[in-house]
Protein backbone atom coordinates (compact mmCIF):
# COMPACT_ATOMS: atom_id res chain seq x y z
CA UNK A 1 0.00 0.00 0.00
CA UNK A 2 3.04 2.50 0.65
CA UNK A 3 3.69 3.25 -3.00
CA UNK A 4 0.06 4.56 -3.48
CA UNK A 5 0.03 6.17 -0.36
CA UNK A 6 -3.19 5.51 0.49
CA UNK A 7 -3.93 6.65 3.85
CA UNK A 8 -3.14 10.46 2.43
CA UNK A 9 -4.01 10.46 -1.50
CA UNK A 10 -7.27 11.74 -0.58
CA UNK A 11 -6.43 14.83 1.71
CA UNK A 12 -6.55 17.28 -0.88
CA UNK A 13 -10.20 16.21 -2.65
CA UNK A 14 -12.09 15.81 0.57
CA UNK A 15 -14.68 18.32 -0.45
CA UNK A 16 -15.70 17.08 -3.58
CA UNK A 17 -15.45 13.49 -1.54
CA UNK A 18 -18.15 14.45 0.45
CA UNK A 19 -20.23 16.05 -2.12
CA UNK A 20 -19.92 13.90 -4.89
CA UNK A 21 -19.30 10.39 -3.92
CA UNK A 22 -21.92 7.78 -4.35
CA UNK A 23 -24.38 6.87 -1.37
CA UNK A 24 -24.94 2.94 -1.35
CA UNK A 25 -28.23 1.18 -1.95
CA UNK A 26 -30.96 0.90 0.68
CA UNK A 27 -31.06 -2.99 -0.38
CA UNK A 28 -27.70 -3.71 1.22
CA UNK A 29 -29.08 -3.10 4.56
CA UNK A 30 -32.11 -4.65 3.84
CA UNK A 31 -29.83 -7.25 2.80
CA UNK A 32 -27.73 -7.65 6.08
CA UNK A 33 -30.51 -7.22 8.28
CA UNK A 34 -32.41 -10.40 6.68
CA UNK A 35 -30.25 -12.71 5.61
CA UNK A 36 -27.85 -11.95 8.61
CA UNK A 37 -29.70 -10.94 11.17
CA UNK A 38 -28.44 -7.65 12.02
CA UNK A 39 -30.20 -5.30 14.09
CA UNK A 40 -29.91 -1.77 15.62
CA UNK A 41 -28.30 -3.17 18.45
CA UNK A 42 -25.15 -4.21 16.62
CA UNK A 43 -22.44 -2.09 17.67
CA UNK A 44 -20.64 -1.27 14.32
CA UNK A 45 -16.74 -0.19 13.62
CA UNK A 46 -16.72 1.24 10.17
CA UNK A 47 -13.41 0.84 9.39
CA UNK A 48 -11.58 2.84 6.28
CA UNK A 49 -15.25 5.31 6.75
CA UNK A 50 -13.45 8.27 4.84
CA UNK A 51 -16.18 11.07 5.14
CA UNK A 52 -19.16 9.21 7.24
CA UNK A 53 -21.10 8.36 4.22
CA UNK A 54 -21.29 4.12 5.06
CA UNK A 55 -21.31 5.28 8.83
CA UNK A 56 -24.09 7.42 8.50
CA UNK A 57 -26.43 4.74 6.58
CA UNK A 58 -25.87 2.84 9.83
CA UNK A 59 -26.41 5.73 12.45
CA UNK A 60 -29.88 6.56 10.29
CA UNK A 61 -30.90 2.54 10.98
CA UNK A 62 -30.11 3.07 14.81
CA UNK A 63 -26.89 1.83 15.70
CA UNK A 64 -23.69 2.59 17.20
CA UNK A 65 -21.14 3.58 14.79
CA UNK A 66 -17.33 4.15 15.76
CA UNK A 67 -15.88 5.38 12.41
CA UNK A 68 -12.08 4.32 12.28
CA UNK A 69 -10.40 6.75 9.69
CA UNK A 70 -6.50 7.60 9.38
CA UNK A 71 -6.52 10.60 7.10
CA UNK A 72 -7.41 13.38 9.60
CA UNK A 73 -9.08 15.33 6.75
CA UNK A 74 -11.16 12.80 6.14
CA UNK A 75 -12.17 12.27 9.42
CA UNK A 76 -12.52 15.50 10.05
CA UNK A 77 -15.38 16.02 7.23
CA UNK A 78 -16.87 12.69 8.85
CA UNK A 79 -17.28 14.51 12.30
CA UNK A 80 -18.84 17.96 11.09
CA UNK A 81 -20.91 16.18 9.39
CA UNK A 82 -22.15 13.67 11.31
CA UNK A 83 -22.03 15.76 14.52
CA UNK A 84 -25.94 15.86 15.11
CA UNK A 85 -25.61 11.78 15.67
CA UNK A 86 -24.97 11.17 19.62
CA UNK A 87 -24.36 7.43 19.08
CA UNK A 88 -21.36 8.06 16.43
CA UNK A 89 -17.81 8.49 17.10
CA UNK A 90 -14.58 8.61 15.34
CA UNK A 91 -11.28 7.74 15.95
CA UNK A 92 -7.41 7.49 14.29
CA UNK A 93 -7.10 4.09 13.13
CA UNK A 94 -6.05 1.99 10.43
CA UNK A 95 -7.49 -1.14 9.38
CA UNK A 96 -4.56 -3.59 10.65
CA UNK A 97 -4.23 -1.57 13.75
CA UNK A 98 -8.10 0.30 14.48
CA UNK A 99 -7.28 1.42 18.19
CA UNK A 100 -10.49 -0.88 19.29
CA UNK A 101 -10.81 -3.00 22.64
CA UNK A 102 -10.86 -6.66 21.74
CA UNK A 103 -14.06 -8.23 20.97
CA UNK A 104 -15.90 -5.09 21.38
CA UNK A 105 -18.33 -4.51 18.10
CA UNK A 106 -20.71 -7.05 16.61
CA UNK A 107 -20.12 -5.80 12.79
CA UNK A 108 -16.92 -4.73 11.12
CA UNK A 109 -17.79 -3.06 8.06
CA UNK A 110 -15.60 -1.66 5.18
CA UNK A 111 -16.79 0.77 2.38
CA UNK A 112 -15.02 1.32 -0.33
CA UNK A 113 -11.71 1.16 1.33
CA UNK A 114 -10.83 -2.51 1.41
CA UNK A 115 -8.70 -2.57 -1.48
CA UNK A 116 -6.09 -0.31 0.57
CA UNK A 117 -5.72 -2.56 3.00
CA UNK A 118 -3.16 -5.34 3.85
CA UNK A 119 -5.77 -8.11 4.03
CA UNK A 120 -3.98 -11.00 5.88
CA UNK A 121 -3.13 -8.59 8.84
CA UNK A 122 -6.65 -6.83 8.23
CA UNK A 123 -8.09 -9.85 8.89
CA UNK A 124 -5.99 -10.56 11.77
CA UNK A 125 -7.62 -7.26 13.33
CA UNK A 126 -10.42 -7.57 12.15
CA UNK A 127 -10.89 -11.13 14.08
CA UNK A 128 -9.30 -9.33 17.72
CA UNK A 129 -12.14 -6.49 17.68
CA UNK A 130 -15.26 -8.49 16.54
CA UNK A 131 -17.13 -9.98 19.02
CA UNK A 132 -17.45 -13.91 19.01
CA UNK A 133 -19.83 -14.92 16.45
CA UNK A 134 -19.70 -11.12 15.00
CA UNK A 135 -19.98 -10.54 11.33
CA UNK A 136 -17.63 -8.44 8.71
CA UNK A 137 -19.25 -7.32 6.05
CA UNK A 138 -16.98 -5.65 3.20
CA UNK A 139 -18.71 -4.15 0.04
CA UNK A 140 -17.74 -1.33 -3.18
CA UNK A 141 -19.80 0.43 -5.21
CA UNK A 142 -18.44 -0.70 -8.49
CA UNK A 143 -18.87 1.43 -11.58
CA UNK A 144 -19.95 -0.56 -14.93
CA UNK A 145 -17.60 0.42 -17.53
CA UNK A 146 -19.62 -0.49 -20.34
CA UNK A 147 -23.50 -0.50 -20.98
CA UNK A 148 -24.00 3.10 -22.44
CA UNK A 149 -21.93 5.50 -24.27
CA UNK A 150 -21.58 7.55 -21.24
CA UNK A 151 -19.76 4.66 -19.41
CA UNK A 152 -17.89 3.16 -21.99
CA UNK A 153 -16.27 7.07 -22.75
CA UNK A 154 -16.28 7.84 -19.10
CA UNK A 155 -13.67 4.63 -18.82
CA UNK A 156 -11.65 6.06 -22.22
CA UNK A 157 -11.29 9.18 -20.43
CA UNK A 158 -10.02 7.50 -17.07
CA UNK A 159 -7.79 5.47 -19.21
CA UNK A 160 -6.32 8.70 -21.01
CA UNK A 161 -5.95 11.17 -18.46
CA UNK A 162 -5.60 9.48 -14.85
CA UNK A 163 -2.30 9.54 -12.79
CA UNK A 164 -2.17 5.74 -11.83
CA UNK A 165 -5.64 4.73 -12.55
CA UNK A 166 -5.04 1.23 -13.74
CA UNK A 167 -2.81 0.85 -10.72
CA UNK A 168 -5.93 1.97 -8.52
CA UNK A 169 -8.24 -0.10 -10.93
CA UNK A 170 -6.65 -3.28 -10.47
CA UNK A 171 -6.39 -3.62 -6.71
CA UNK A 172 -10.16 -4.35 -6.54
CA UNK A 173 -10.84 -8.01 -5.46
CA UNK A 174 -12.93 -10.14 -7.21
CA UNK A 175 -15.55 -12.67 -5.98
CA UNK A 176 -13.42 -15.70 -5.74
CA UNK A 177 -10.66 -13.89 -3.49
CA UNK A 178 -12.99 -12.11 -1.24
CA UNK A 179 -14.52 -15.74 -0.70
CA UNK A 180 -10.76 -17.50 0.09
CA UNK A 181 -10.29 -13.81 1.99
CA UNK A 182 -13.13 -15.23 4.66
CA UNK A 183 -12.14 -19.20 4.28
CA UNK A 184 -14.48 -21.68 6.36
CA UNK A 185 -16.47 -18.22 7.98
CA UNK A 186 -17.94 -16.80 4.23
CA UNK A 187 -21.50 -16.83 5.07
CA UNK A 188 -22.85 -14.71 1.83
CA UNK A 189 -22.39 -12.29 -0.98
CA UNK A 190 -25.05 -10.10 -2.58
CA UNK A 191 -25.16 -7.67 -5.73
CA UNK A 192 -27.51 -4.39 -5.92
CA UNK A 193 -28.20 -1.58 -8.91
CA UNK A 194 -27.23 2.06 -7.98
CA UNK A 195 -27.02 4.94 -9.73
CA UNK A 196 -26.29 8.82 -9.97
CA UNK A 197 -28.00 11.49 -11.66
CA UNK A 198 -25.36 13.90 -12.02
CA UNK A 199 -25.19 17.31 -14.06
CA UNK A 200 -22.24 18.58 -15.32
CA UNK A 201 -20.87 20.02 -12.26
CA UNK A 202 -21.62 16.68 -10.15
CA UNK A 203 -19.97 14.86 -12.95
CA UNK A 204 -16.97 16.97 -12.70
CA UNK A 205 -17.37 16.88 -8.61
CA UNK A 206 -17.40 13.41 -9.27
CA UNK A 207 -14.35 12.73 -11.45
CA UNK A 208 -12.48 15.31 -9.44
CA UNK A 209 -13.44 13.33 -6.19
CA UNK A 210 -11.09 10.35 -7.08
CA UNK A 211 -7.56 10.33 -6.15
CA UNK A 212 -6.07 9.36 -9.79
CA UNK A 213 -7.99 12.40 -11.24
CA UNK A 214 -4.85 14.84 -12.17
CA UNK A 215 -5.62 17.99 -10.24
CA UNK A 216 -5.10 22.05 -10.95
CA UNK A 217 -1.65 22.60 -12.20
CA UNK A 218 -0.99 19.12 -13.55
CA UNK A 219 -0.85 19.50 -17.40
CA UNK A 220 -3.28 16.57 -17.92
CA UNK A 221 -5.90 18.60 -15.76
CA UNK A 222 -7.54 21.23 -18.46
CA UNK A 223 -7.48 18.91 -20.88
CA UNK A 224 -9.48 16.37 -18.99
CA UNK A 225 -11.96 18.86 -18.19
CA UNK A 226 -12.11 19.60 -22.01
CA UNK A 227 -12.93 16.05 -22.12
CA UNK A 228 -15.18 15.62 -20.03
CA UNK A 229 -17.58 18.70 -21.00
CA UNK A 230 -17.08 16.63 -24.37
CA UNK A 231 -18.44 13.84 -23.31
CA UNK A 232 -21.12 15.02 -21.25
CA UNK A 233 -22.59 16.97 -24.07
CA UNK A 234 -22.55 14.11 -26.29
CA UNK A 235 -24.57 12.18 -23.83
CA UNK A 236 -26.62 14.02 -21.40
CA UNK A 237 -30.01 13.24 -21.66
CA UNK A 238 -32.30 16.06 -20.05
CA UNK A 239 -29.32 17.50 -18.59
CA UNK A 240 -28.06 14.89 -16.59
CA UNK A 241 -25.97 11.45 -17.05
CA UNK A 242 -26.49 8.72 -15.33
CA UNK A 243 -23.68 6.97 -13.49
CA UNK A 244 -24.33 3.47 -12.82
CA UNK A 245 -22.44 0.74 -10.45
CA UNK A 246 -23.26 -2.47 -9.20
CA UNK A 247 -22.93 -2.59 -5.37
CA UNK A 248 -21.07 -5.90 -4.68
CA UNK A 249 -21.05 -7.00 -0.63
CA UNK A 250 -19.39 -9.87 1.06
CA UNK A 251 -20.20 -11.04 4.46
CA UNK A 252 -18.66 -13.65 6.58
CA UNK A 253 -17.02 -14.51 10.15
CA UNK A 254 -13.90 -14.79 10.95
CA UNK A 255 -11.71 -16.64 13.96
Amino acid sequence: MADLHSTARFSDRVDDYVRYRPDYPPALLAWLQREHHVDSHWRVADVGAGTGISSKMFLDAGHRVTAVEPNAPMRAAAERWLRSYPAFDAIDGRADATNLPDAGVDLVTVAQAFHWFDEEATRREFARILRPGGLAAIWWNSRRLTGTPFLEGYEALLLRFGTDYTSVAERYADDARMRTWFGAGFRGAGRFEHAQKLDFDALRGRLMSSSYAPQAGHPQHEPMLRALRELFDSCAENGAVSFDYDTRIFAGHLA
